[in-house]
């Protein structure tokens, strides 16, 4: 299994946003990907905005590329989403889960 890891600062006034467009958008076409296993929210204040790390974990790699294409290390953020945030990771982070 395998945990894919993206970071994104956020306005204060759009991390509500953020978290409603993951719930209505990304995390419905997540759901729909054979080998997606789950994804959680991390949140917490910073001093410039609101920090959110997204943690998804899949079954494999083959899986994340049906979401993110074959540099499946690109991150996928959509252009509203990039309005949203102050900074973000351009790149993700993929760990083998060992347990």
């Amino acid at each position: 299994m395998i945990s894919r890891q993206w970071r994104g600062l956020a306005r204060p006034s759009r991390a509500g946003d953020y978290v409603e467009h993951l719930r209505r958008e990304t995390f419905p076409q997540l759901r729909q990907i054979e080998g997606f296993v789950d994804v959680a929210i991390l949140r917490r204040h910073a001093d410039r905005g609101v920090e959110f790390l997204i943690v998804t974990r899949w079954a494999s790699i083959r899986a994340i590329e049906k979401f993110a294409g074959r540099n499946s290390e690109i991150a996928v953020v959509p252009g509203g989403v990039q309005e949203m945030m102050i900074e973000y990771d351009r790149t993700v982070r993929h760990y083998d889960i060992l347990e």
